[in-house]
């Protein structure tokens, strides 16, 4: 395995062609991140440690999205089985991923525990467990600060777990060496990253753009809030969509090929 190093215009590419693969199968690939989405969910509703299973299966999880993704790349209709592909990979890469979502879980716990040092917890709770925040508390500049702290401690979290669950099913990578790789891989390309999220970014204004323009030329605020929930999953699915597509790009098995990349070897 290789890391393939590719130009920052590769960023916007990326978000094209995750667009262009939900048109190939847009009810399948929309119903399986619905499927995803409801799963997390039902699971942060179990007492106790729910928030916590829901953080761990978020690797296996995307990961499926990731297959589907493949899948549909190749002109096939993703089925729902196909989000447990994690599970499905032989005993070894199940124990890799589950130990993988165990890692990730432990990481935002610490993170949320770490913002709660400058606001008491109330950030943490109305993350993860959905409790209502007044209008003062969100004001304050003690949330303020933790939400900050928490976005911040964030970033890194995600990269390192950016590309760790394909590495983990696709290459067979150790769980501790796909958060290295991945890692490396992110900062490697951060001007592609940095396009890509900057595309994603103006896509979504855009799209909120439109919506917006045709609520007012229909005089309808209804029209709009009730269009808010569909496009909204439609959007985070071309997202998500497009995440297979930068993994698909950072890593190569094979020889370089005659490009504009470059690929480095991983130790």
């Amino acid at each position: 395995m290789k890391l393939n190093i590719v130009p920052a215009r590769t960023g916007a590419a990326w978000v094209k062609s995750g667009i262009l693969t939900f048109f190939k199968q847009p009810l399948a690939l929309a119903g399986l991140f619905f499927m995803f989405m409801a799963v997390m969910t039902i699971a942060t509703m179990l007492p106790l440690l729910g928030s916590a299973l829901a953080l761990g299966l978020l690797p296996a999880a995307t990961l499926g999205l990731m297959a589907a993704t493949q899948e549909a790349t190749k002109g096939k209709f993703p089925t729902p089985l196909i989000l447990v592909s994690a599970f499905r990979a032989g005993r070894q890469r199940v124990r890799a991923m589950l130990t993988l979502g165990a890692l990730y879980a432990f990481g935002f716990l610490l993170i949320m525990g770490i913002s709660a040092l400058f606001d008491g917890g109330s950030f943490a709770r109305m993350y993860l467990l959905g409790a209502q925040i007044s209008r003062e508390t969100l004001a304050e500049p003690s949330f303020q600060t933790a939400m900050w702290v928490g976005m911040a401690l964030y970033l890194p979290l995600s990269l390192l777990f950016w590309h760790a669950p394909a590495l983990v099913h696709w290459y067979g990578v150790p769980p501790v060496k796909s958060l290295f790789f991945s890692f490396v891989a992110c900062m490697r390309n951060f001007g592609a990253y940095t396009v890509f999220g900057l595309a994603w970014v103006g896509v979504f204004i855009v799209a909120g753009i439109i919506m917006t323009t045709v609520a007012a030329l229909l005089d309808s605020p209804q029209l709009a809030a009730a269009a808010m929930v569909p496009v909204a999953l439609i959007m985070a699915t071309m997202f998500f969509t497009s995440i297979f597509f930068t993994f698909r790009d950072s890593f190569v098995a094979d020889a370089p090929e005659a490009g504009d990349g470059a690929q480095v070897s991983l130790p």
